[in-house]
């Protein structure tokens, strides 16, 4: 796990690299070495250089890091390693009564000459030695006031982010909770009005077949039952998937595949021809597309253009998978049926999911052209 108060991903909070920072203050660390150590002394020399190459070490042992420094300020002037330190532990640390002890460890050692041996009585009184002794305090307060000052701002920060994400999830779950009273207020109303819509169709269309004596009538009384029942089945189902909002998720009928595709050609109602020579193993989308595109074709025969015949023709060349539903042109003149027009919108989406493309339009003859081209395995 990462420590409090450690960077993520090695970067700190402005996007600096955080070895790259720790390196620039270990150059600090060396020039403060370099203008306040005497290079003639060895044993200062040393300790500065510890203490510069220990803040390599201050993110991850800052207690360690700051006693490594402390014989710095102890033999010599160059302090930035010890206050870079001090400020690191105080950043991470929780514990005041540690930082105190270490804010005093350093205001002492910046206080008392080194050696201590030659410390005289007479030396620490003075108004001189008041005003150092506050200096020192102060220098050592500093840094742990700032670094205590960053650790609360970054924890501030981190409360603020849980409480944006709690927010967050608690407008999910009232967006849900919206969305749940509304499938149940749509399921009341297709169970209410289509359903029972739909079943008097089914009745009407059963007694029309049962009294004709018309067989083209009987056929198609006959055609507009089946699809009602049909049509009733599809709602039932849907309706029990739109009130198991919120519980455990309800199977979906099977969607439909090529296997399929005979059996809507001879439900259409119309004279309809199916020719195909499409291997096996597509892949369920592109099957998926493949009956919608010609159910959506055969309706808007029906629909746009009565008494007409329709061909459907399906091959696969060169890896594309292509679709055609061609229909002559009308022997009666349509019925005005409601319609929004978003059939042809919904297969043209569809196929550009999967890398294709729909066409359709009008043919010499008066008749009407629907075309499907879409790779064989769909867009990846």
């Amino acid at each position: 796990m990462t420590r409090r108060g450690a960077t993520r991903n090695g970067l700190t909070r402005r996007g600096v690299p955080a070895v790259l920072l720790d390196v620039l203050l270990v150059l600090v660390a060396l020039a403060d070495t370099w203008a306040n150590v005497d290079l003639g002394q060895q044993p200062a020399v040393s300790c500065a250089l510890l203490g510069s190459f220990a803040l390599l070490l201050r993110r991850r042992l800052p207690l360690t890091t700051f006693l490594l420094t402390v014989p710095t300020a102890m033999v010599s002037d160059a302090v930035f390693a010890t206050l870079a330190a001090l400020y690191t532990l105080a950043s991470l640390s929780r514990h005041r009564v540690l930082l105190a002890c270490c804010a005093l460890t350093y205001a002492i050692i910046d206080f008392l000459p080194w050696p201590w041996s030659t410390l005289r009585a007479n030396e620490l009184s003075g108004t001189h030695n008041v005003v150092h002794l506050i200096y020192a305090v102060a220098t050592a307060a500093a840094p742990v006031f700032l670094g205590q000052l960053v650790q609360a701002r970054r924890e501030l920060s981190l409360r603020l982010t849980e409480i944006t994400e709690a927010r967050e999830h608690e407008r999910l779950l009232t967006a849900q909770g919206v969305l749940a009273r509304e499938r149940a207020q749509l399921a009341r109303e297709m169970h209410d009005v289509v359903s029972h819509q739909v079943s008097l169709i089914a009745v009407q269309a059963g007694a029309l077949q049962v009294s004709s004596q018309d067989p083209e009538a009987k056929r198609g009384a006959a055609a507009i039952r089946r699809l009602s029942v049909q049509t009733l089945d599809e709602l039932r189902h849907m309706v029990s998937v739109l009130r198991a909002s919120g519980s455990r998720p309800t199977e979906l009928t099977p969607q439909p595949s090529l296997a399929d595709l005979q059996r809507l050609v001879d439900g259409s109602g119309m004279e309809a021809e199916l020719k195909t020579d499409l291997p096996e193993g597509l892949s369920p989308p592109v099957q998926r597309a493949v009956y919608r595109t010609v159910q959506e074709a055969l309706t808007n025969v029906r629909k746009h253009a009565p008494g007409a015949t329709a061909t459907v023709r399906l091959h696969h060349v060169n890896g594309r998978v292509e679709v055609t539903v061609t229909n002559t042109a009308p022997t009666r003149p349509p019925l005005p049926l409601p319609g929004a027009h978003h059939g042809l919108l919904g297969l043209r989406q569809r196929a550009e999911l999967l890398g294709g493309t729909v066409t359709a339009g009008p043919t010499p003859d008066g008749g009407y052209e629907l075309h499907l081209d879409l790779p064989r395995e769909g867009a990846g």
